[in-house]
């Protein structure tokens, strides 16, 4: 079984309570959203880096593991269903089981537990390129890329590695966003005013 190691990883987000969240919080009108969000979450963590690559779920023995394993194109489908707001929600759930996963697994993040520790926090931002002209929250960034802006919010210590605490999906450019007020007025669009 080539990743049988994600029974303990899913059992744990289990326990942190993934499933319930999902079912609670997560608003996509999709039968048994919380089950094919866990076998997205499953195959990321097998190395799925697309789609298609989400049929690794399906080989060998995992449906024997996993219950509720579904096709690639039935995830597709159901991925293609998320807003801009799903997203926004899934961030929220995200940050919640990871609460959760820090108060049942002490010392998550090594080194972060002594009183005198250093805890080093990182915010950066990466667009990834789409494709398409129906992808909300897609737009032309300061790579010149038509993307999704992403912003990554990572934390280590000199004993752990960095471990990604948030990821939020902006709406837009972050350049736009950035620019002062006066900047994205146009200005040649404005009639001088004639005093007589």
């Amino acid at each position: 079984m080539s990743d049988a190691g994600l029974v303990p990883v899913l059992r744990l987000a289990e326990t942190a309570g993934l499933h319930d969240l999902l079912e609670a919080q997560l608003g996509v009108g999709s039968p048994h959203a919380d089950a094919k969000a866990t076998t997205v979450v499953g195959g990321m963590l097998a190395g799925a880096n697309s789609i298609a690559g989400l049929d690794r779920m399906r080989h060998g023995g995992m449906s024997r593991l996993f219950g509720g394993v579904l096709a690639p194109s039935t995830l597709g489908t159901y991925l293609r269903s998320f807003t801009h707001g799903h997203v926004q929600q899934l961030d929220s759930i995200g940050a919640q089981v990871l609460e959760r996963l820090a108060a049942q697994v002490p010392g998550l993040l090594a080194g972060a537990e002594n009183p005198g520790g250093l805890a080093l926090i990182d915010v950066d931002d990466t667009i990834r390129e789409v494709h398409g002209y129906a992808k909300q929250a897609a737009a032309y960034g300061y790579s010149g890329v038509r993307g999704l802006n992403i912003q990554l919010a990572t934390v280590s210590t000199s004993l752990a590695a960095p471990m990604i605490t948030r990821a939020r999906l902006t709406a837009g450019g972050e350049q736009r966003r950035r620019a002062p007020r006066r900047s994205r007025t146009p200005t040649n669009n404005r009639t001088p005013r004639h005093r007589p």
